[in-house]
């Protein structure tokens, strides 16, 4: 054990929302003297690694270990290695904010003489720990971010203070960023939209993304980003009309896309949170069957805007909608477009061209 006890490990794999979500948390940690490490699988390791809010970082690569199936020697042996790397750095106190089967063998074996989960979790995550402390989820009212400060709280730092940090872009990426970047004019406020997430059902209509385009695509230069498999959708609610880099950008291209942008616009993804994770450019995020108040973007009334349409059955967390007829996946299809356009018109008075 270190001699103040402030040796302290996050375990929390994925997913990318959710490891920006625990940044403060691990910032809030630094500033009052803890040494923090954490464990991250591929999905935030980018955003992780190399971040001010942590001293030494792990990848556990679990869709590497996914992709050979549920028994393979190889991947068995590669978690030894890596969990032997973490039991030699001793650790005073491991965290698991995940709270999940994947992440209870690592609290489990991970050697930390505190071992903290809380009570909520699920598939037995709780065996992990020697400590168990009271719930830290507290219904849809309260944003994860502050739920993660529950831990905090709990080893005695009473603050609540949000603080966002990320690795710094290097010269190499700022300069692909610049080429990809050179069509665009940038004598018009640059707005990003990415409007495919993993999830379909949290998805916004791409008729109401067609819309919204067409209104704006005079006043602003327009960027879209996702995956390749995004392509169709973009093409869809007119990616002609501006710069299509789907597929173009990794997430450390990505971190540096959001911040020249004068506004982003996505449903509830990692993307939506990332871009809240800058600082930089004004944020709308549409939300469907998830609660924005849970996972929406929140500061600033006029920079940050998480919209829904306020429907009885929102918010569901379901994968598939399990209505008929008109009503079916209603939650996709609103708020309507002009909505949105309306948000948009009145950040674009007062944007600035930041790219």
């Amino acid at each position: 054990m270190s001699e103040n006890g402030k040796k302290l490990l996050i375990v929390r794999l994925s997913s990318l929302g959710d490891c920006v979500f625990n940044i403060p948390m691990a910032n809030l940690f630094k500033k009052n003297g803890y040494r923090v490490d954490w464990i991250v699988s591929e999905k935030g390791y980018d955003i992780i690694k190399d971040n001010p809010c942590v001293d030494k970082v792990y990848l556990a690569p679990v869709g590497r270990w996914k992709k050979r199936g549920l028994i393979s020697f190889r991947s068995f042996f590669e978690y030894l290695k890596i969990l032997h790397e973490i039991r030699k750095e001793k650790y005073d106190i491991a965290i698991d904010t995940q709270g999940m089967l994947k992440t209870m063998y690592w609290m489990r074996f991970c050697g930390a003489k505190r071992r903290i989960v809380p009570v909520d979790v699920r598939e037995h995550a709780t065996l992990g720990g020697n400590e168990i402390i009271p719930a830290i989820h507290h219904g849809i009212e309260r944003h994860s971010v502050i739920n993660y400060m529950d831990f905090t709280k709990y080893l005695g730092i009473d603050s609540e203070e949000i603080k966002f940090t990320l690795p710094p872009a290097t010269p190499e990426i700022k300069a692909k960023i610049d080429e990809l970047l050179k069509p665009l004019d940038k004598s018009k406020p640059m707005v990003v939209i990415a409007p495919a997430t993993t999830r379909f059902l949290k998805h916004w209509s791409p008729d109401n993304w067609k819309e919204v385009v067409e209104n704006i695509k005079d006043r602003c230069s327009l960027v879209f980003t996702g995956t390749e498999k995004d392509k169709e959708l973009l093409s869809y609610i007119g990616s002609d009309y501006g710069l299509n880099l789907a597929g173009k950008t990794n997430l450390k291209e990505l971190q540096e896309l959001l911040l020249r942008a004068a506004i982003v616009m996505a449903p509830d993804s990692g993307t939506a949170h990332l871009a809240w994770a800058t600082n930089k450019p004004a944020v709308i995020s549409i939300f469907t069957c998830t609660p924005p108040t849970l996972f929406g973007c929140f500061g600033n009334p006029d920079k940050y805007f998480a919209v829904n349409a306020k429907l009885d059955c929102q918010p569901c967390f379901l994968f598939e909608c399990p209505k008929e007829g008109d009503d079916k996946n209603l939650c996709t299809r609103k708020p309507p477009a002009q909505e949105i356009i309306n948000i948009v018109n009145k950040v674009l008075q007062n944007a600035k061209n930041v790219v």
